[in-house]
């Protein structure tokens, strides 16, 4: 019987070559007999399979943001590269003002006075009330009360007690900040629309970057392992997907959608003193526990459809009928009639 190779197509759209040189003839059933043992032999095994994906990540502080003037002046102090600013401290200032960090997901894009209603209120007057301020209610509604206790918080800052927060004077990021570069120098003139600094989040992060196809791998609160430079691995979870495009080398060239992720690592302390260093993610889309699997070259294809293994029991062989799983590896599960953990099965050279 002639040794032909089948082309099956495997999960996850790859493909794999298999023996097929025990192609059945017309078995009635689940098992047939096989008159020509195997070359070569494999137990099947009980075991958890992965679908995992591995990617090529950096370590470091996450996106960079830019803050940017949104007034004319000059600057008059700039924080030192890698500092950590928090909430209700200078990010810079200008013509010897403070530019004050507050935290909040909607950025600064209008003076805030009295009558003005949205998030952005909501974000001021949460953030007045986390540094003491009181007498309002923490609402999107920009009142008296309100106006009043800026005044307040205008006279310790050392700013007109206008009751009125103009753009400019406050920056809202998600939380406390380490500042990445400098954009500017201090005695330098700025104008709306300069950028001044960089900035990043204060905790240390993967960024990793999967193509396109592997989009399914990079779930939001998925859990990941990252294998550190070295070689210790330790745990990590999906906290932000991003779909980014990137432009095409040379011209006429098609741009490339990649998939941006952002993973935590579950234990900071062995990232300590690590920056922009080279790290590996190994995703997981799934995960079968306690099945029995074989090499996926183990599989012959039957004429009557599907896949079979060529059982070797006491010097003679039969073929199994069985179910495909999942394909991770090099290896696939399998379930068939009678099947099961250290038998004997078929292998090509």
């Amino acid at each position: 019987m002639a040794g032909l190779l089948v082309v099956v197509a495997a999960a996850g759209g790859g493909f794999v070559a298999i023996n097929s040189a025990g192609l059945l003839a017309g078995a009635a059933g689940p098992t047939s007999s096989a008159p020509v043992l195997p070359p070569a032999t494999t137990p099947v095994k009980r075991e958890t399979l992965n679908d995992t994906v591995d990617a090529d990540g950096e370590l470091g502080y996450g996106p960079v943001t830019g803050a940017v003037a949104r007034k004319p002046g000059t600057i008059t102090w700039l924080p030192d590269t890698g500092r950590q600013i928090t909430r209700g401290r200078s990010l810079y200032r200008l013509d010897d003002q403070p530019v004050t960090l507050m935290y909040g997901d909607t950025p600064a894009y209008r003076d805030l006075r009295p009558g003005t209603e949205g998030e952005d209120v909501e974000n001021l007057e949460r953030n007045l009330s986390k540094l003491g301020y009181d007498g309002f209610t923490v609402d999107d509604e920009y009142t008296y009360d309100t106006a009043e206790a800026v005044r307040e918080w205008q006279d310790d800052r050392g700013l007109p007690e206008t009751g009125v927060v103009e753009l400019g004077r406050v920056v809202f990021a998600p939380g406390k900040v380490r500042v990445e570069s400098l954009e500017a120098e201090e005695g330098q003139p700025a104008q709306p629309g300069q950028k001044v600094l960089s900035y990043t989040g204060t905790s240390k992060v993967v960024t990793a970057e999967l193509a396109a196809e592997d989009q399914r791998m990079a779930r939001k609160g998925a859990k990941v392992e990252v294998t550190l430079p070295d070689g210790k691995s330790v745990p990590g979870k999906v906290t932000e997907v991003a779909t980014v495009i990137e432009p095409g080398e040379g011209q006429n060239a098609d741009p490339e959608t990649r998939v941006e992720a952002l993973v935590s690592i579950g234990d900071a302390k062995s990232a300590k003193g690590l920056d922009k260093a080279s790290v590996d993610v190994t995703f997981t889309a799934s995960q079968r526990k306690n099945v029995l699997t074989v090499p996926v070259a183990a599989l012959v294809a039957l004429r009557e459809g599907g896949f079979g293994l060529q059982v070797v029991e006491g010097g003679t062989a039969r073929y199994v009928a069985v179910e495909t799983g999942l394909f991770s590896g090099g290896r696939v599960e399998v379930k068939g009639e009678g099947l099961s953990e250290g038998m004997t099965v078929g292998m090509p050279r």
